[in-house]
């Protein structure tokens, strides 16, 4: 009778809402030892721009607070726009780097399967901003195509997909070198003009004031997006900074490189140190002390309290409810597919005890307002379960862990499930 009546009930109400519990004591704790300030919050809208966001939430924290600015954006559109035209490149080359592999060769097989996407990771800001520059939000706002991206993607991944077929076929046919190198140049030539129709035409030069937090006027000047760049941000993207992973699937203390996993042909690929938790979460400690706000990625889905904005292992109670327990650590969820990093976000905040230890985390989200006023407040347990990546300036990272990357790089497949795009 008791199954019978349990059966009614979660055929009849949301799983979610019967597993919650009720009282989140983090839905009303607000307190943080350390927190790097943050002015206005930004939204990504239905867009896998997660990674833009976030990397450009770190650059301009840092802008606003040495030039005492008020709620500054960068134009996310026009670093978009320019990875979308990077991402195209990269496709086509690879498809002619690989011509003389079969079509049903993995390698090739994933090729023509992610001819592009709007997903990412750092390596994109370091890509994009140190090739292309930045500029403010307003010199290129936000259009319906970079904030709802499907329509956008599904277009220019057709494209790029016949483009491919073609090229191959020139390899095929042992076109000249040089023909098919300006036959890519004009495919992008097409790629270019597709993007200037969703997403605008990305200025070569702008007129900027720049305002102080009361908003009175400094300056006004013009500038190139590198320009802008220089002037404002100046750092070395490449080489202040280096990306470490908590994978308990993989051997710590060792480097790791994904094939294919950059923005740019003439880019990096995503290297990667990998790390046991305790070490990446006394680097962030570090950065935030120092008031330096991080890039940071994590499994954002599970066990999240949407309204409140918090993330807690304890808010949802499963095993009670269905009368079994679902006892995977985190290794064997990588392992098996269970879980893996979904979503990158900025990592501003964190609640120390009294012997130094992290009580809880608090993030900068891209979703907008919502959650706790635009942000994410995490348990401890839940960073430790569900944390997967932190990017952190070399200067917060020990010198005995960055000489790990003097050491030769373990090269991973682009097809490992856990480097997929963070969105």
């Amino acid at each position: 009778q008791a199954d019978k009546a349990l059966r009614k009930v979660f055929s009849n109400n949301n799983i979610d809402q019967l597993a919650k519990n009720l009282h989140n004591p983090l839905a009303d704790d607000k307190n943080f030892s350390h927190s790097v300030s943050s002015k206005g919050i930004t939204d990504q809208m239905s867009s896998g721009r997660c990674w833009l966001f976030s990397g450009l939430n770190v650059l301009r924290a840092q802008m606003i607070a040495k030039y005492n600015l008020g709620a500054f954006q960068f134009s996310q559109n026009y670093c978009f726009f320019y990875d979308q035209l990077e991402k195209s490149n990269l496709f086509l080359q690879s498809v002619i780097d690989s011509a003389d592999k079969p079509f049903d060769d993995k390698y090739v097989e994933w090729l023509f399967k992610n001819p592009i996407s709007d997903g990412g990771q750092f390596t994109g800001i370091s890509d994009i901003v140190t090739k292309y520059g930045l500029v403010p939000a307003e010199v290129m706002p936000e259009t319906t195509a970079s904030n709802y991206t499907n329509s956008m993607a599904k277009l220019v991944s057709y494209k790029l997909r016949q483009f491919g077929l073609e090229l191959r076929e020139a390899v095929a046919n042992k076109t000249k070198k040089t023909d098919i190198q300006k036959r890519k140049t004009e495919m992008l030539g097409t790629v270019y003009h597709m993007l200037t129709m969703f997403l605008g035409e990305p200025p070569t030069q702008f007129e900027w004031t720049r305002t102080d937090s009361a908003g009175k006027k400094v300056d006004t000047r013009t500038y190139t997006p590198l320009g802008f760049y220089k002037e404002y941000v100046g750092q070395d993207l490449k080489n202040s900074y280096v990306m470490l992973m908590n994978d308990p699937t993989r051997p710590y203390y060792k480097t790791y490189e994904i094939d294919m996993d950059r923005h740019a042909y003439d880019g990096e690929n995503w290297t990667y140190i990998n790390l046991p938790m305790d070490s990446i979460k006394q680097i962030a400690i570090r950065s935030i002390k120092d008031s330096v706000m991080m890039y940071y990625s994590c499994d954002v889905g599970k066990f999240l309290d949407s309204q409140n904005g918090v993330l807690d292992v304890d808010f949802y109670d499963y095993g009670s409810l269905m009368g079994t327990e679902f006892g995977m650590d985190k290794r064997e969820r990588i392992l098996t597919g269970a879980s893996g990093s979904s979503h990158a976000m900025t990592l501003m905040a964190v609640d120390l005890d009294e012997y130094g230890q992290a009580k809880k985390w608090k993030v900068e989200n891209s979703w907008g307002m919502t959650g706790h006023e635009g942000h994410l407040v995490m348990t401890a347990e839940w960073f430790e379960e569900y944390m997967f990546r932190l990017v952190a300036e070399k200067k917060y990272v020990p010198e005995n862990i960055l000489k790990l990357l003097d050491t030769e790089p373990v090269m991973l497949p682009p097809w490992d499930p856990m480097f997929a795009d963070e969105f």
